[in-house]
């Protein structure tokens, strides 16, 4: 596929080699496509039919951001605006009522969106004031906002402008501000929270004194996170080895995961594994591996981090329910693990152990994974 000439909008990215030097800023126009599991018009297609292989949501070129959730889609564009589409039961689609969509629609009228994050039918965003949004699901606290309700529309969590990273699990929520601080807040089964306990909260409390924190992840009862010198670091359920400790113990507040000062992103498939990616652009994975989702050839479990392959190309990761995606730095997409709904997008339904690559364009930007679908810009 070729770079389309009629869009209607751009993003600017800086590249940059494994080092994270900038080398060059390339204009970008991103188109959307969507595959999986589609029974709550999650794809975004304007029906309810799954699909093995991507399919271009609408015709719009200015797609930015995006998160999958249990059934439900969010993203931004370009512009600032938010969108949202699929299923709507706890009103995780911010239209202020519990009607499923099954095409994107717009998210109020603003156009100062930047980051979002679904969790388990509840969405977090930050705006470019710094500001931190939350609605859907509320019922252990995970919205932030001092109570267990539901809300079908945005509200802010609390009034401070400095937040910057925002991650929704499932029924918890973790966020880093502009400061280094991490912050957690919901349901504190097996410790996930960080703050040395099990207790449920449900506005933000901070996890430690520590002003050095940077890439998060949730996933089922654990949680992940990469400090600004390159160390990787885990707490919650240790179930499986989901932590990458070397054992299955559970721990209520950040352990090292090694010595290594060399992780750059990390990701979790949803439930008890990990995807992790190291300033040199090879890729690691451990926990759980029923479906082959560390895709490392095999079902076997780990709980230390293992490397997949020897590419050092890859770039940004993404995990599903015991599937997961990532990007190469040569724009090729590449997908394992669960299939049973299409979501590898190889056009069948078998799963894979190790990456395979999608199609054979080279034009990939990212991608994003819900519980059994996948969304992502394609220039």
């Amino acid at each position: 596929m070729s770079i389309r000439q009629q869009n209607l909008g751009s993003i600017v990215k800086p590249g940059f080699n494994p080092l994270g030097v900038q080398t060059s800023v390339t204009t970008y126009f991103p188109y959307l496509y969507s595959w999986g599991q589609d029974n709550e018009g999650q794809l975004g297609l304007s029906n309810t039919t799954d699909y093995s292989s991507p399919k271009q949501v609408g015709s719009d070129t200015n797609w930015s951001n995006m998160c999958g959730g249990r059934q439900n889609t969010l993203a931004t564009k370009t512009d600032g605006t938010l969108w949202a589409w699929g299923l709507n039961n706890y009103g995780q689609l911010g239209q202020g009522n519990t009607t499923n969509r099954s095409s994107p629609v717009q998210v109020g009228a603003l156009t100062t969106w930047l980051n979002i994050s679904s969790g388990n039918y509840s969405i977090l965003a930050t705006k470019t004031d710094g500001t931190l949004w939350a609605w859907g699901l509320g019922t252990q606290g995970q919205l932030g906002l001092g109570n267990t309700t539901n809300y079908s529309s945005p509200k802010q969590v609390g009034a401070l402008t400095n937040w910057l990273n925002v991650a929704g699990g499932y029924r918890y929520s973790l966020a880093v501000k502009t400061d280094g601080t991490l912050w957690a807040w919901g349901a504190g089964v097996a410790g996930r929270l960080g703050l040395g306990n099990t207790t449920s909260y449900s506005s933000p409390k901070q996890v430690g004194a520590l002003t050095s924190w940077s890439n998060i992840a949730t996933a089922y009862e654990s949680s992940r996170a990469i400090k600004t010198d390159g160390t990787l670091w885990t707490w919650g359920s240790g179930s499986r080895g989901a932590l990458g400790l070397g054992n299955t113990t559970n721990y209520s507040s950040p352990k090292q995961v090694g010595a290594l000062t060399n992780w750059l992103k990390i990701t979790s498939d949803r439930y008890t594994s990990s995807i992790a990616t190291k300033t040199d652009g090879t890729l690691w994975s451990w926990g759980f591996n029923s479906d082959g989702q560390l895709g490392l050839g095999n079902i076997t479990a780990y709980s230390s981090p293992k490397q997949v392959g020897a590419l050092t190309s890859w770039l940004n990761v993404a995990g599903g329910y015991r599937f997961c995606t990532a990007t190469q730095s040569n724009g090729t997409l590449w997908t394992w693990g669960a299939n049973n709904f299409g979501q590898l997008g190889l056009g069948n339904s078998v799963s894979r152990s190790s990456p395979n690559q999608v199609g054979s364009l080279t034009t990939w930007l990212s991608s994003a994974c819900g519980h059994y679908f996948t969304v992502a810009t394609l220039y």
